[in-house]
């Protein structure tokens, strides 16, 4: 699966999940750049992306995460086997 098609899938992720039709999904975006993004909502996140992409994420792995883009680079590392 290509970076494309993997950030549209996360940008309808990011929409459900926070309820926000107006984030744009980019590498750079973080927690402090989505005004609902608290503890919660992450937890929500990470099992909504679990669902889309059928992966499982370690909590060593998710705390490692700095932005989007690292999370695409971790879901493509997962896909490719």
């Amino acid at each position: 699966m290509d970076s494309q098609t993997q950030y549209a899938q996360l940008t309808e992720v990011f929409h459900d999940v926070f309820d926000d039709d107006s984030i744009v999904v980019t590498p750079e975006l973080t927690a402090s750049d989505v005004d609902e993004w608290d503890s919660l909502r992450h937890i929500r996140l990470v099992a909504a992306i679990e669902r889309r992409f059928g992966l499982n994420f370690s909590a060593a792995e998710i705390g490692r995460l700095k932005n989007v883009g690292q999370l695409v680079s971790l879901i493509g590392e997962k896909t490719a086997g």
